[in-house]
């Protein structure tokens, strides 16, 4: 995405050899962006805005059909390694609840990148069972994703999510990642540190899919899951993660298939991360019949034959009054604010979402002239703005309130025993 100072050669290889993604939104921190990935559904109606803490008593609401169950109904074996963050107070949220074969990571962030402990507690587990070994995390997720390539069974296909806690806090790299970074200082050191340890990673699982003979037949997906946070830079977007400016919710992206997907492109339509749901499934010959409906569309087209987006808008939202509406290359904000995006962590106070607005506040761009979102457009252009108010209140209608699906499953069913493994 035209970064130069920290050196991603695995990365920029696939990204060279499928097509970079311009236009692909995430959700302002990783939670909620994970939820979107595993439903094809916005924030507004599975109650994910924010992220899931340690002992919360919510997460994923369970009537969600996740990706892991739709690929598995398909005849996937499914795998996670790395970061779940969507749910673990009971069993029942657990990843091998929600449709995965098999778990080997964490359940929160900003763990310990060494001890793997999260303050006072352990959190690293092998398939819900508390696993106490040593070794940098990025590491250990990178080989364990590829024990999963190389130990797959013959013929059946395989759904291998990978998401790694680096780059996330605390900034912890061993100092063979530091050593050639010795120009940089402080916090961005450590940053370009852990980058290309997620890339020599990456390398070890493409490397992995070539040396089994599989690397032609897999569909590679990157991504992010929110916009940087500092020491990172969004130049030239506005803001950092956790806001719903273009450096909050714009990910970097990529595609790569070798023969399905061409190399060298760059796809400026936008795309949401709800997408990859409808557009796996349909590529896996799943089926889309379920009883929640999805926001997600099938961006295949899109990605390969130079389609324009599926989307006639694409929301970005930070809770039910805080949102940001894309409609071709105009963006409406909604009560927009810089207010943690430059320092969100999940150590800041959990935000259950922030009450009807008395006055809310509009502010309008136009991304192909002003990607900084610099200049307010909103006084020059009332008709646009109308139209797009219009088409924000449609999908904010109905809007679920933070957790609050979970708990209307709390009052319908006994309750259950906590998790004792916690």
């Amino acid at each position: 995405m035209g970064g130069k100072d920290i050196r991603t050669p695995n990365i920029d290889r696939l990204a060279r050899d499928g097509a970079i993604l311009d236009s692909l939104y995430v959700q302002p921190v990783c939670s909620p962006t994970r939820a979107a990935l595993m439903t094809g559904r916005y924030a507004t109606h599975t109650g994910v805005y924010t992220i899931v803490r340690p002992h919360a008593t919510w997460g994923l609401p369970l009537a969600e059909r996740t990706l892991a169950n739709a690929l598995k109904d398909a005849g996937y074996a499914t795998a996670i390694t790395g970061k779940w963050h969507l749910g673990e107070f009971e069993p029942a949220y657990l990843p091998t609840a929600r449709g995965f074969d098999h778990h080997y990571g964490h359940y929160f962030g900003m763990i310990d990148y060494d001890t793997h402990m999260r303050g006072k507690e352990l959190d690293w587990y092998r398939d819900g069972k508390l696993l106490k070994e040593a070794g940098y995390s990025t590491e250990l997720i990178a080989n364990e994703a590829c024990r999963m390539i190389t130990g797959k069974e013959k013929g059946k296909p395989l759904f291998l999510y990978v998401p790694f806690n680096g780059v996330h806090s605390p900034l912890m790299a061993p100092e063979k990642y530091l050593a050639p970074y010795g120009s940089l200082r402080g916090p961005r050191q450590k940053l370009a540190g852990m980058l290309s340890a997620v890339d020599e990673a990456i390398g070890q699982i493409v490397s992995a899919l070539e040396k089994s003979g599989q690397r032609e037949n897999t569909l590679i997906i990157f991504s992010s899951d929110n916009g940087g946070q500092k020491p990172g830079e969004n130049t030239p977007l506005r803001g950092f993660k956790a806001s719903i400016w273009e450096g909050g919710v714009r990910a970097c992206g990529l595609v790569n298939w070798p023969g399905k997907i061409a190399g060298g492109a760059h796809i400026k339509e936008p795309m949401h991360t709800v997408d990859w749901y409808p557009t796996l499934v349909k590529l896996a010959g799943g089926s889309l019949e379920q009883k929640t409906p999805l926001d997600g569309r099938d961006v295949w087209p899109m990605l390969t034959q130079g389609a324009p987006s599926p989307h006639e808008a694409i929301l970005s939202v930070q809770s039910p009054t805080t949102a940001a509406l894309r409609m071709g290359d105009w963006k409406l904000l909604m009560n927009a604010s810089n207010r943690g995006s430059e320092e969100a962590d999940e150590s800041a106070p959990n935000v259950k979402g922030h009450g009807a607005a008395k006055t809310d506040r509009f502010e309008l761009y136009n991304l192909a002239t002003d990607i900084g979102e610099t200049t307010n457009l909103a006084a020059k252009e009332p008709e646009r703005v109308t139209t797009m108010r219009a088409k924000l209140a449609e999908l904010l209608k109905g809007a679920v309130t933070p957790g609050q699906l979970n708990h209307e499953a709390e009052a319908t069913v006994p309750p259950k025993k906590a998790n004792a493994k916690r």
